[in-house]
């Protein structure tokens, strides 16, 4: 990888989303943000974006603000804005509702499989060829709580849960961390292979 990474965190903007399931990627942005020292409050692009220097590489950190739906309207901005090339500059981080609460996986590209706001950016940016990590929102309760998937998504998350989230942001950062050192693939071998509590999956 060269030049300028664009690291972005998929959410919804306002209070009210802050601390629901569906805004695990602007939290994983904060989570960077907080690491490296940088401030996400510049608007660009349809985003609040905030610089940082991780792993010696210039990296973008942004927070559509474009609503959940539309993400891709503000990430095909940014990589035009930053001449990016999806496939090797890109990396996205959200929510996962078919991963268990607490899961932290990193891919190189694939299918959106049910997440508007990876179909938005699919839509936008022509292709699916492009990084994420994707982090598990997944509530316990079986298919009734799936049944109920878009209010889980947006109803704050309980003290318990923010926990386990908590953990999880800590692991995404380190995720973020080896993509931009060492590769989408040694990240993904890493982070892939099992759980913290030592089960393979």
């Amino acid at each position: 990888m060269g030049g300028v990474l664009l690291v972005v965190g998929l959410g919804n903007p306002g209070i009210e989303y802050q601390f629901t399931p569906h805004n695990a990627g602007f939290l994983a942005i904060d989570a960077l943000a907080d690491e490296y020292g940088a401030t996400v409050s510049n608007r660009r692009c349809r985003s609040l974006t905030g610089r940082a220097q991780i792993a010696g590489r210039e990296v973008i950190l942004a927070k559509p603000e474009t609503y959940m739906n539309l993400s891709g309207l503000a990430v095909a901005a940014l990589v035009k804005e930053f001449h990016a090339d999806p496939l090797k500059d890109l990396l996205v981080l959200y929510d996962e509702l078919d991963l268990p609460l607490g899961t932290v996986r990193v891919k190189e590209r694939g299918s959106p499989a049910g997440h508007n706001g990876a179909r938005s950016l699919t839509g936008s940016l022509g292709t699916s060829d492009w990084a994420r990590i994707r982090i598990g929102v997944g509530p316990a309760g079986g298919e009734d709580a799936f049944r109920r998937g878009k209010d889980y998504l947006l109803t704050p998350l309980r003290k318990a849960d923010m926990s386990v989230l908590g953990d999880a942001l800590e692991r995404t950062v380190k995720a973020v961390e080896m993509v931009v050192a060492r590769g989408v693939g040694a990240a993904m071998n890493e982070f892939n292979r099992r759980e913290p509590n030592g089960l393979a999956e």
